[in-house]
């Protein structure tokens, strides 16, 4: 009897152990799943927080150059009316300028929430010459003085490239960002001004 009774111990005390350690390896598994370094046992609470707030410097960097590149991706379009002898391009020029505008004040709002600094208006300087897809100031005063189809063709062809700038930069804000908001705009970015890059060479009769 009083073997059997140890064995009954012993069998007790495996048995423990093993819920003991199914119980650590458990949490050794919560702590994997917690994504971006958030670590562990309430990785539903991480991930409802980094919804709600969490950027990184991938965010900034996207909100602080998208806005100078909207800028004057709206200041192209504002030449347009007087200028374009295309009534597609107008149209086109109009719908940019309706659609990066709001997206400005968004990228802003978001740098102000996060207490980093938003380009300020008119902030075409240095820091933005090197942004892809970005017009020169003698690029600007060449469109500003176009009329006619001869700016049709040169608003096309400029628009072009700033919007394949834009793309670059919204798939970068894709790749390595982690603001949801932001990566979601850089995905509408990325789905608008592609769409909007075909109709161009449409236009200029490239397809």
């Amino acid at each position: 009897m009083i073997r059997k009774h140890a064995f009954v111990r012993r069998t007790a005390g495996v048995a423990a152990a093993g819920a003991v350690a199914l119980v650590l390896a458990g949490c050794g598994g919560d702590d994997g799943s917690g994504s971006a370094g958030h670590g562990g046992h309430d990785a539903t609470s991480a991930s409802s927080s980094a919804s709600q707030g969490k950027h990184n410097a991938a965010d900034v960097a996207f909100a602080q150059g998208m806005i100078p590149h909207h800028r004057q991706a709206v200041e192209m379009a504002g030449l347009a009316p007087d200028r374009a002898r295309s009534t597609q391009v107008k149209r086109l020029a109009a719908a940019i300028e309706k659609a990066q505008d709001p997206e400005i004040e968004t990228l802003s709002g978001w740098l102000t929430s996060w207490n980093e600094d938003a380009p300020a208006e008119g902030a075409m300087d240095h820091s933005a010459h090197g942004m892809a897809g970005m017009m020169t100031a003698e690029d600007m005063s060449g469109l500003e003085n176009a009329s006619g189809k001869a700016f049709d063709t040169a608003f096309l062809e400029m628009m072009i490239k700033h919007h394949e700038g834009a793309v670059e930069m919204a798939r970068t804000e894709q790749a390595d960002g982690a603001f949801g908001p932001a990566t979601k705009l850089a995905g509408q970015i990325v789905t608008a001004q592609g769409a909007e890059i075909e109709q161009m060479n449409t236009l200029l009769g490239r397809d």
